[in-house]
């Protein structure tokens, strides 16, 4: 089996809907610091599990300096983008998400 493993940071604001009360309901951003995590039994014809630019650019282009609430059609917590990066992103089976230092979130496909 063949590993790898992309480090993202982008800058991106949301708010989140929540059953209680919380001053993340308001407007506000994050620096936030993704990890992507891809394997394959088998390299593709360029000798890659999955090539890092294209991983780069699928975070980056959907989410950095956007309003993750107008990206995402559920509520945009870090549980919820990291899953979306693992559904969008080929031979990923992990993603973890840091949207403040010590508040990360993981999703990992079954």
């Amino acid at each position: 089996m063949y590993y790898v493993e992309k480090t993202i940071e982008i800058s991106a604001a949301h708010n989140l809907m929540l059953s209680y009360e919380s001053k993340c309901e308001a407007l506000h951003g994050h620096n936030w610091k993704i990890v992507v995590y891809c394997r394959a039994k088998e390299l593709n014809q360029d000798g890659m599990v999955t090539d890092f630019t294209h991983i780069k650019r699928i975070v980056k282009d959907t989410f950095d300096h956007k309003y993750i609430n107008d990206v995402l059609q559920v509520n945009p917590s870090a549980e919820n983008i990291a899953r979306w990066i693992c559904d969008n992103v080929e031979n990923c089976y992990k993603v973890s998400v840091q949207e403040s230092e010590g508040n990360i979130a993981i999703y990992e496909m079954d």
